[in-house]
């Protein structure tokens, strides 16, 4: 694995940090794509497809946790936090949310060039598809967005939360306790009349006569999506 190959996505506001980084990065191969704001961040993550991303915290849109958070829903490229920011619990919440290594300001030259190779040594080889289709159901996990035959689909956040967990596992079943935790939290396991009542809200706005049944239930086990086509 050389970084001649690699691309890197720098999402930080400073102008200064971004061209120190571009004049460290491109020599050693990398190619070096830039964002100043949270959200152009994960619109570049979703477009570019970068093989790691830099990120500082203290953007002006968004903390830098919540694009964390974003960019967890659908992806998994390795994240190098940069930031200002040097106390234990700023480091704990970004480890915790998805970040893969931590680097404060001011920071080495050669420390950031190892620990973007540690990160990338870590990094699943394929990259996530951010855009689930099946049919006219399109299904857009970096934009939060859900379509049908072109039209928005307007899904309340509970609805969206178990559609999104049934995209992540689109064609393996998952099971209740599953899709309980996932979108309720880790004492609702024992309440299965939620799921029931919400699978049947999104079959109502998601499934067609043309489409047929897209979530599929497995009696006693859990539901499963079919696989986009």
């Amino acid at each position: 694995m050389t970084a001649a190959t690699r691309s890197i996505l720098v999402i930080d506001d400073e102008p200064p940090i971004r061209r120190l980084l571009r004049l460290t990065l491109e020599p050693q191969g990398y190619q070096i794509y830039e964002a100043e704001s949270g959200q152009l961040g994960l619109q570049e993550a979703a477009a570019r497809r970068p093989d790691v991303v830099i990120l500082d915290l203290g953007l002006p849109d968004m903390d830098g946790v919540s694009v964390l958070k974003r960019l967890r829903e659908w992806s998994k490229t390795p994240v190098l936090v940069l930031s200002v920011r040097a106390r234990e619990a700023d480091k704990v919440a970004a480890l915790d949310n998805g970040a893969d290594d931590y680097l404060t300001k001011p920071f080495g030259t050669e420390e950031l060039l190892a620990r973007l190779r540690a990160v990338q040594r870590r990094a699943p080889e394929a990259h996530e598809e951010p855009v689930f289709v099946n049919g006219d159901l399109k299904v857009d996990l970096a934009a939060r967005a859900v379509t049908l035959k072109g039209k928005e689909v307007h899904l309340t956040a509970t609805e969206y939360a178990l559609l999104h967990e049934l995209v992540r596992h689109a064609g393996k079943v998952v099971m209740h306790a599953q899709l309980l935790r996932a979108v309720w939290g880790p004492n609702a396991e024992s309440q299965s009349q939620y799921l029931r009542v919400y699978i049947t809200h999104l079959r109502k706005k998601l499934e067609t006569a043309a489409s047929g049944k897209l979530i599929q239930t497995e009696p006693g086990i859990g539901y499963r999506l079919l696989a986009g086509q």
